[in-house]
């Protein structure tokens, strides 16, 4: 294990220390910096420190632990790899992920899941323990959306406007979810036992990340949003 000190470094000086070190990596004393492990593949990186926007950005299959918050644009159109956020997230988390896993312990803000998408076989996944802000899975085209609502002290899971867009991929939010109001052109349903299959791999993976009872969580009611079969959303975004 090689352990970068990165407190006076920008983002190009410490991309390229990562591109250098053949092993294993710590970041200590980040703070701010932007675009860490762009494009990165077969990498392990592990971050003490508070990253800046655009973490794991186009990533190819590198792995990144953040051992606490990250800000804006987790994941920003990554293609593979896994990124593990012990803390909350900022805004847009996962911006048109199009494969990859991105778990994250805490709360997101606004937009996460904006624009994920899949093709054939690489499906992106967002899992989040927490709440999220408003327009969770905006134009969300493919892939896996998971809240789990953890600690969430009777506040809402989701913010307003979720799912405005969506026209493909599928979303799970645990709770019923009586309070959220959803866009007309989506359906909201309790998910069945094929639905939480979808997911189980999913949330067992958060749960060794963050030490936590799958079983427990997967008992809970959960309910899925995909996108109506006539959504008018299909005809703007998808070709013919």
């Amino acid at each position: 294990m090689r352990i970068l000190n990165v407190e006076v470094l920008d983002h190009q000086a410490i991309n390229d220390s990562l591109r250098d070190v053949q092993e294993d990596c710590t970041l200590i004393n980040c703070c701010g910096q932007r675009f860490i492990a762009a494009g990165m593949s077969d990498k392990n990186i592990t971050i003490s420190g508070v990253p800046g926007n655009a973490l794991g950005a186009y990533l190819n299959g590198a792995s990144i632990t953040v051992k606490a918050n990250a800000q804006d644009a987790v994941g920003d159109t990554m293609n593979e790899g896994k990124i593990v956020i012990h803390g909350n997230i900022g805004d847009a988390a996962g911006y048109a992920m199009r494969g990859g896993r991105i778990f994250v312990r805490g709360n997101a803000g606004y937009r996460a899941g904006i624009h994920m998408k899949q093709y054939k076989d690489k499906v992106p996944v967002l899992v989040i323990g927490g709440r999220t802000g408003s327009f969770l899975g905006e134009y969300q085209a493919g892939g896996v959306i998971v809240v789990l609502g953890l600690h969430a002290d009777g506040k809402k899971i989701v913010h307003n406007f979720p799912c405005t867009g969506m026209h493909g991929g599928k979303l799970f939010l645990r709770g019923k979810c009586d309070d959220i109001e959803f866009p007309s052109q989506v359906t909201a349903r309790p998910a069945g036992s094929a639905d939480l299959a979808e997911i189980q791999e999913y949330v067992a993976e958060f749960c060794k990340e963050f030490d936590c009872s799958s079983q427990e969580i997967m008992n809970s009611p959960f309910t899925v949003v995909t996108p109506d079969s006539k959504n008018p959303y299909k005809q703007m975004y998808v070709a013919n």
